[in-house]
């Protein structure tokens, strides 16, 4: 038995998982992270997965958008899919960005992928209970007026 359960049994989560896998295995790593968005894509749809690229999300303040991102991937309304392709390991900042995106989709699970390494690095990460904004150290869109 897992550790840790998500919302999706597992089941949903593990599917894009080996689908990443299979990307990888099949594309590897050297390109930038469109290709691996797209290529996602095309092996979630395939596996008969609903995803929607690019998906924009608003974030409203006392009725006013403060703050416009966009989810790479979002699978079955459930998921949301980060993609990467950095030669260097995933860092805070990019867990920190599935955060935001979790807490403005109200989404249960999140996976963080990065395509440019020998290996495919993924994790899969859950909103905190209670959750507050997150700091990020700037690569936000956020909309300044």
């Amino acid at each position: 038995m897992p550790l840790v359960v998500d919302e999706t049994g597992n089941d949903l989560t593990y599917k894009i998982i080996g689908a990443a896998m299979e990307v990888h295995n099949e594309i590897g790593f050297g390109y930038k992270e469109e290709v691996y968005e797209r290529a996602l894509e095309v092996k979630l749809n395939k596996l008969q997965i609903a995803v929607e690229p690019q998906v924009q999300i608003n974030v409203d303040f006392e009725g006013e958008i403060v703050a416009t991102f966009y989810l790479d991937l979002f699978a079955e309304k459930t998921v949301v899919i980060e993609v990467k392709a950095f030669s260097h390991q995933l860092t805070n900042d990019e867990l920190a960005q599935v955060i935001n995106y979790l807490k403005a989709t109200a989404a249960p699970v999140g996976l963080l992928f990065n395509f440019g390494r020998r290996k495919l690095e993924y994790r899969r990460v859950f909103p905190a209970k209670d959750m507050k904004t997150v700091q990020r150290t700037g690569r936000d869109n956020a909309i300044k007026k």
